[in-house]
């Protein structure tokens, strides 16, 4: 009986933030794994990779916001790694055939993270402004992390509309909060944002001028 209360409470203390934290985890995990196979890692390169997208850009904010890494406290995070390794594993030939897979599960984290980066600076008494770049670095510098450790050159450094998107979520989320918006409106429209800017910046090839040297 005593572990059926503590189940209900437990479950009654999850909140929508910590929802998307979960999803957001499992789905860039699942898009480093997805990433990783197609250089050919065994498993457990298939999990640092995976790991390191999902707790990468949080780690790095966590340690400038000074405040304690969030997965040292809680399992779930390699445990969600893990399960999404066990899923690449499970699905990989309908994984390899969706060629849309891995822009997907990217994009879907790269907006949940944003969420959670700017909700967790707000906590911790930082202004907007502060919550928008710590946004930024949750959703994007896990890919950063990822790309480099698979050899390749980091998304947001390429003319692909990436960490802008998170800024674009970001200005959502602060004029939503401004105006007095729910948080829960507030959460989805900023996740929506992140995630469409970044499906129509793909789908219509819309990028930033690349910086040329006058040679060029």
């Amino acid at each position: 009986m005593d572990t059926i209360n503590e189940i209900i409470r437990w479950g009654a203390a999850i909140t929508f933030i910590d929802i998307i934290d979960f999803i957001g985890t499992f789905a860039f995990a699942i898009s480093g794994i997805r990433l990783a196979s197609t250089k050919q890692f065994d498993w457990f390169g298939a999990y640092v990779v995976g790991a390191a997208t999902a707790i990468g850009g949080g780690t790095i904010r966590d340690i400038m916001l000074d405040v304690p890494l969030f997965w040292m406290h809680d399992p779930f995070y390699l445990i969600c790694t893990g399960l999404a390794l066990l899923w690449v594993i499970i699905f990989r030939k309908y994984l390899i055939r969706m060629h849309y897979t891995f822009f997907v599960f990217d994009a879907v984290g790269l907006a949940l993270f944003t969420v959670v980066g700017i909700q967790k600076t707000i906590e911790c008494g930082l202004p907007l402004w502060v919550g928008i770049i710590m946004g930024t670095m949750t959703g994007a510098a896990g890919g950063v992390i990822r790309d480099v450790l698979i050899n390749e050159v980091p998304l947001i450094f390429r003319k692909e509309i990436y960490a802008m998107a998170c800024i674009i979520g970001g200005v959502v989320f602060t004029v939503c909060t401004l105006i007095g918006l729910p948080p829960l409106f507030t959460h989805l429209a900023c996740g929506a944002a992140v995630f469409i800017t970044r499906v129509v910046a793909v789908k219509y090839h819309i990028c930033l001028p690349t910086l040329r040297s006058e040679e060029d």
